[in-house]
């Protein structure tokens, strides 16, 4: 990308589309298309077509999605998946008719089956059943890979598409009903630590695995995608490592700083048992994160907590 170059970032509000942007200003580019939901509703055609003729964007990150965590997942899957396959077939469609030069489209971990092989290899999308309690999110991400795939291989557009890990950091939502778990974490052991909680309960029975990415990470290797990565293939992004829920809240715990005990409410939900990235393709590419979970998370409570 050239740094006069228009960049569209769809979602720059959101937690993934802000770090982006806020990269891409450090890197030296100013030249940026945001549009808020108020001003154009990504879900409408005609609208999201009269945004590419006026405004002309050389180059477009598409971060706009409907997202929430289990509870979210698995009782709005209707919205989940419409509002998900509107947004990601506007955006794609208008780049290939408005000649976009590259396009990078996000999409998640959750797309790969509930019980693939470990760590999770590109290949393996399609493989197997996915999980219930997000399918309909995951299968409108899907269908955004093939988007891109088929746009590629039809019309030789420049798109692409990564698959990040969990992700965390600034701009994340904490609303325990729609949140991912670290963040829902973050906010149970820091509201019981404020009102001196004896104890505080965590959905599940702890023992699922998960690999987590400072949002901040995934912006950087956007970046570098932008500037290194042509493949149809979607490419995954993560740290490659994995922590249990149950390492995962002791640490958090030791972080806020919280006193009191932690139980697992085992009626609730686990999701998926385990979800670790093969990032080997990232890797081979030159690019591994740079940001520990620890002091992610470190970071992530003083910013968001700190003065409350």
């Amino acid at each position: 990308m050239e740094k006069q170059s228009k960049i569209y970032i769809a979602g720059h509000n959101g937690m993934v589309g802000s770090a982006i942007h806020r990269r891409l200003v450090i890197e030296g580019y100013s030249n940026f298309l945001l549009k808020t939901l108020e001003e154009v509703d990504l879900r409408n055609q005609h609208d999201v077509q009269l945004l590419f003729a006026k405004e002309k964007p050389e180059y477009v990150i598409l971060a706009a999605a409907k997202v929430g965590g289990i509870f979210a997942n698995n009782n709005a899957k209707a919205e989940f998946l419409y509002d998900n396959l509107m947004i990601e077939a506007n955006i794609i469609n208008a780049s290939y008719l408005f000649k976009i030069k590259k396009l990078l489209f996000l999409g998640s971990s959750c797309i790969y089956p509930k019980q693939a092989h470990q760590p999770l290899k590109e290949e393996y999308l399609l493989t197997g059943t996915l999980e219930p309690t997000n399918d309909a999110y995951a299968l409108a991400k899907i269908a955004g890979i093939k988007l891109c795939e088929n746009y590629k291989l039809q019309y030789g557009c420049n798109f692409i598409s990564c698959m990040p890990t969990n992700l965390y950091g600034s701009n994340d939502n904490y609303d325990l009903n729609n949140s991912h778990v670290l963040p829902a974490l973050l906010r149970k052991f820091h509201e019981a630590k404020v009102n001196k909680a004896s104890s505080v309960e965590i959905w599940g029975t702890g023992n699922p695995l998960r690999e987590f990415l400072h949002v901040d990470d995934l912006a950087n290797a956007c970046y570098f995608l932008m500037q290194h990565y042509n493949e149809s293939s979607t490419i995954n992004v993560g740290s490659g490592e994995e922590i249990s829920i149950k390492e995962l809240a002791i640490l958090i715990k030791k972080v806020v700083e919280y006193s009191g005990e932690f139980f697992f409410n085992t009626d609730k939900p686990d999701g998926t048992p385990r979800k670790l990235l093969d990032v080997s393709k990232l890797h081979s590419l030159g690019w591994k994160h740079s940001i520990s979970l620890e002091q992610g998370i470190r970071d992530v409570y003083m910013e968001k907590f700190s003065k409350k």
